[in-house]
């Protein structure tokens, strides 16, 4: 069977775990929708310092996630090679990275909410941020526990049920936001603190309700840990996680960072740039989730595929799924080039930022196949425990490549925001071409899962 046919034929299996991850990471994205949407109906006060909270909380969540990211990995290579006690094991090391991470960082933001006002910040709105940033601090321990608890999920063959309760959590979160912002059914109208504790509460229920399914499902209760064993861990073990963990980090922090210092380039150009800035990203971050589930699910198959030995499978998996993201994503191209001035508008009623909104939308359609890409390489490789390399793929083409020419573009040439994304595309086309090559070679006849 040809490589083409046989990558068609692994799509099915490929496209069943990645749709419900797919959903539930556009929960993720609907929650904070919701939060700025209901936030925003308070002022624009509290809407700013909900921004400002977010960006913060953001650089903290990138860091975990990567931390935890070989969980999927670690898990699925066990269940592939029939080790239910070894799977037992990385979920228990994983809970307790998770716990001593979120624990961390939820002590570092309750000291920087101290020193908020040495961020340039407005006074009224590092007036309003305090409570909030120290909750959203708080949030980051159950949505560490529920990251490594769906992971494993995932991991074993059970995607839809995390998927559902994620689900569930963005209405929850919404009729929280309506009791606690507003103060209905006889609560105090809290604002912005309101918010904070509706996402709290949301966070902290998935982890139960999550917890709790899983300790009904004969086939996942042996591999959950007692409470008493999150304390009997092996170095090796945790080695091995952080071998694959910091570099995963590494690379959320690159893509992260360079989006962050884009985001600064387009407020020295003004207020307009900046809010068509946020629109556009607002759409292209949206797309993205579609290819990042479909990621995280070939980076499980790829796992399975090697703790099953059947080092045949690898090169059909990944390349099936990098031609259904180029799919994907040619037609979300489509939809930016053509119905960009549409979509802009239906975020703001300025006609400045909605025009220069949708000349933004014009080159995220054209990096939309390459973003998709890249992170289905990413995937890919990390499933193959391949890390180091590719980390050192994204520092060039994010730090080398994209935020150089995005300043050179934006500002020697004087294209402005049009300049500063065009940077941001060339570092995405280059991460893409690299990581297929990488991932081209690394599934090649001569072993190689691991060479990173």
């Amino acid at each position: 069977m040809s490589v083409f046919k046989q990558s068609l034929a692994e799509l099915r299996p490929t496209l069943a775990l990645a749709l419900p991850i797919t959903v539930g990471q556009v929960s993720q994205i609907l929650i904070g929708l919701t939060d700025s949407a209901m936030v925003g109906h308070v002022g624009r006060v509290p809407l700013a310092a909900s921004a400002f909270a977010g960006s913060v909380f953001g650089l903290y969540f990138v860091v975990g996630a990567g931390l935890l990211m070989p969980v999927s990995v670690l898990v699925a290579r066990a269940h592939g090679a029939g080790q239910p006690d070894e799977c037992g094991q990385w979920l228990r090391h994983g809970l307790a990275v998770a716990l001593t991470v979120g624990v961390f960082e939820a002590l570092v933001t309750s000291v920087l909410a101290t020193q908020l006002h040495r961020f340039g910040q407005p006074a009224e709105v590092v007036a309003a941020v305090n409570p909030f940033f120290v909750i959203i601090g708080v949030s980051l321990v159950p949505t560490f526990l529920f990251q490594v608890l769906r992971q494993s999920s995932e991991a074993l063959g059970r995607p839809w049920q995390p998927m559902f309760i994620l689900f569930l959590s963005v209405g929850a979160n919404a009729l929280l936001n309506w009791v606690f912002i507003f103060g209905h059914l006889g609560a105090p109208a809290l604002g912005l603190t309101g918010s904070g504790c509706s996402t709290l509460l949301a966070r902290v229920s998935s982890v139960i309700v999550l917890w709790l399914w899983l300790q009904r499902q004969p086939g996942l209760r042996r591999v959950l840990p007692q409470p008493g064993d999150l304390l009997k861990l092996s170095r090796a073990h945790l080695r091995e996680m952080l071998r694959l963990g910091l570099p995963a980090a590494g690379q959320l922090l690159f893509e992260t960072g360079a989006f962050s210092i884009a985001a600064l380039m387009m407020g020295w150009l003004g207020t307009v740039s900046l809010a068509a800035h946020q629109i556009a990203l607002c759409c292209a971050a949206f797309t993205f989730m579609f290819p990042l589930g479909l990621s995280m699910a070939v980076g499980i198959r790829m796992s399975q595929a090697v703790g099953r030995k059947q080092r045949e499978s690898l090169r059909p998996i990944s390349f099936g799924a990098l031609g259904l993201s180029t799919a994907m994503m040619g037609t979300f191209a489509l939809v930016f080039a053509l119905a960009g001035g549409w979509i802009a508008r239906g975020f703001t009623t300025d006609p400045d930022v909605a025009t220069l909104a949708a000349r933004l939308l014009l080159v995220a359609a054209i990096f939309q196949i390459f973003d998709g890409g890249q992170v289905v390489g990413v995937g890919a490789l990390r499933g193959l425990t391949d890390v180091r390399i590719p980390t050192f793929i994204t520092f060039i083409a994010y730090w080398l490549v994209a935020l150089p020419a995005a300043c050179l573009l934006g500002f020697k040439a004087r294209l402005g925001a049009i300049g500063i994304w065009t940077g941001l595309a060339a570092g995405l086309a280059c991460a893409a071409v690299l990581l297929t090559v990488r991932l081209t070679r690394a599934t090649s006849s001569r072993p190689a899962a691991g060479a990173g």
